[in-house]
């Protein structure tokens, strides 16, 4: 039976704009009082599954997916693979459909989202932070190269830098505004203090799974196994710190303060329906080397999501307003596909483990309101965002707070999103 005509018996689950019965997102959650434990949303609801192996609804595979994704990180469920994934999705699908005789067993597993407080899904050894999003990596750019935007290897190589994984936050951390060194206009010796220039990025976030070997690559047509699923990712920026250190070895202190995570992970099983074409590169760019080409990816490894960047701030809170919508882009937007992000990061034999994060970069569009960064919209911060309430911004402010959301949607299939990712700065 197709997915697109399931309903559930979890009421909230039909019609919720993120998640219904067809999306099934893994995380870790707590309630007061309690360790924190892998569940599963659906609806408005969040399923205990330890609760749920307990209730004796699992068997076979599933049962033992099932066991590790209801440990207090999902590290050991994204080291299983895709095999044992796809059995508890299938069992999910099975428990939660109004068809269910299981009911009456995992009601009592379930809880309000509203009542559970949310926790990284995985303990993150390593995150690396690419740059794929060529219409950001142009923008930028232009600001500091206007004669090459781009610099030569671009196109041949998924650039990326490692990031720290100590500074990973949850969606609804609070972000501590940077002190660093920068560089006045004007001044031939740098000063210390707050960051003046802070910015946030729309990224996506992807999570490895099994991983493999030190010394041992991962071919390109292998990539996709070790893709566990997807979240949305904030890697906030101090554009003055950054300006200042780039140069030679990259970001370092304008990066590493903090990087914000929603908190669900959305598995490749469930985005599998909104996979699409890569877009095909303009007439002249370099196809890449043959490590990095598969047919199969180029054909379906892209992924049709809906980005959106949303700001609230203080003056808009203190009145009852809602957040106002200042970017809308698409994950189709990215250079290199996630398939050629993990093959890249691995060719040289580094280790990629379960748990790992890998960020894209921040995912611009090419026209006005597409932008992923208050850098480009306010192009280095020359012209202000005016916002609908009067106010303006040329970069954040304390109480600002920025709001990431996804949704994936295609005609004839129901819609399915990843939730928030949220932080105030402070």
């Amino acid at each position: 039976m197709s997915t697109s005509a399931l309903h559930s018996w979890v009421a909230s689950a039909n019609g919720h704009a993120d998640f219904p019965l067809h999306n099934l997102p893994l995380g870790i959650f707590s309630r007061p009082g309690e360790t924190p434990r892998g569940g599963v949303a659906i609806g408005d609801q969040v399923l205990d599954l330890r609760a749920a192996v307990a209730a004796g609804v699992f068997t076979g595979s599933a049962l033992d997916a099932a066991e590790c994704a209801s440990a207090s990180t999902l590290n050991g469920f994204f080291a299983l693979g895709g095999g044992p994934r796809r059995a508890l999705r299938s069992a999910l699908l099975d428990l939660l459909s109004e068809r269910s005789s299981h009911q009456a067993r995992l009601a009592p597993a379930l809880y309000p989202q509203a009542d559970c407080q949310m926790h990284l899904p995985a303990e993150v050894g390593d995150y690396t932070d690419f740059y794929v999003g060529i219409h950001h990596a142009t923008n930028v750019g232009k600001l500091f190269r206007p004669d090459n935007p781009l610099l030569p290897n671009y196109k041949y190589v998924p650039i990326g830098y490692h990031g720290r994984a100590s500074t990973l936050n949850v969606s609804g951390t609070d972000v501590k505004r940077p002190h660093g060194q920068t560089l006045p206009a004007g001044a031939s010796v740098p000063v210390f203090g707050p960051c003046q220039r802070l910015d946030y990025e729309l990224e996506m976030g992807v999570w490895i799974g099994p991983g493999n070997a030190q010394g041992e690559p991962i071919a390109i047509a292998d990539a996709p196994e070790h893709i566990a699923g997807l979240c949305l990712l904030n890697d906030w920026s101090a554009r003055d710190i950054q300006a200042w250190e780039y140069q030679p070895l990259g970001p370092f202190l304008s990066k590493s303060f903090a990087t914000t995570l929603s908190p669900w992970v959305i598995t490749a099983e469930a985005l599998a329906p909104f996979r699409c074409a890569q877009v095909p590169r303009p007439e002249g760019d370099p196809q890449p080397l043959a490590y990095l080409l598969d047919a199969n990816d180029q054909q379906q490894g892209a992924l049709d999501i809906e980005l959106e960047v949303l700001l609230l701030t203080p003056l808009m809170r203190d009145a009852g307003l809602g957040p106002q919508r200042i970017g809308l882009s698409n994950t189709q937007h990215m250079y290199w596909t996630m398939a050629q992000m993990v093959t890249h990061h691995a060719v040289n034999g580094c280790q990629l483990r379960p748990g790992d994060l890998m960020g894209t970069g921040t995912l611009s569009g090419p026209e006005p309101g597409q932008h992923g960064s208050l850098l480009e919209i306010t192009e280095g911060g020359k012209r202000a965002l005016i916002l609908a309430n009067g106010e303006d911004r040329r970069f954040l402010l304390d109480g600002d707070e920025i709001i990431l959301r996804a949704r994936c949607h295609r005609d004839g299939l129901t819609p399915i999103g990843f939730g928030e990712c949220r932080a105030r700065i402070c």
